[in-house]
């Protein structure tokens, strides 16, 4: 008896695990109409190339957009605030470096850059917010989700020591 209840269990948790990590709740859901629009670079080495030239950090935000809540919550409370855009207009190059299940959303090419980059940068979870300087060398390191509040002042310290 002690088996089959186990076993349930584990089902049942592996089973909510999976569906929590599938379909992002109606409150996770990035409605575009009311979001702020973010200049991503199209490749990471534009993204270099932009970051030697107007002197700035490149953010490497690390995502698995079409299927990591976390990333999804973070996508939505950080990255589409005017807040975060005053910022990133002025101080910041942002490079998105996508790993989506569906890998039709980004190219071929664009997904062997972002595994690329993973690879270099040791990244095992998602969202991660990796800063590198123009010559691609890490600066700063941030991974998981935490309250929006707190990803500004570990933003302005790598933009000040830049």
């Amino acid at each position: 008896m002690k088996k089959v209840i186990l076993g349930f269990t584990i089902c049942f948790f592996s089973i909510t695990y999976i569906v929590a990590q599938e379909h992002p709740t109606e409150k996770q859901e990035v409605n575009i109409e009311d979001s702020v629009h973010i200049n991503w670079e199209p490749s990471f080495n534009d993204a270099l190339k932009k970051s030697k030239k107007e002197n700035k950090p490149v953010l490497i935000y690390f995502t698995g957009s079409d299927w990591c809540g976390p990333c999804i919550i973070l996508d939505k409370k950080l990255f589409h605030t005017e807040k975060f855009k005053a910022i990133a207009d002025k101080d910041l190059v942002l490079y998105e470096a996508d790993s989506p299940r569906n890998v039709d959303l980004i190219s071929a090419e664009t997904l062997e850059v972002n595994n690329e980059l993973k690879r270099k940068f040791k990244i095992r979870s998602f969202p991660t917010l990796v800063f590198v300087n123009h010559k691609g060398k890490m600066i700063g390191y941030k991974k998981g989700l935490i309250l929006t509040d707190y990803y500004y002042p570990f933003i302005q310290s790598v933009i000040e020591n830049y």
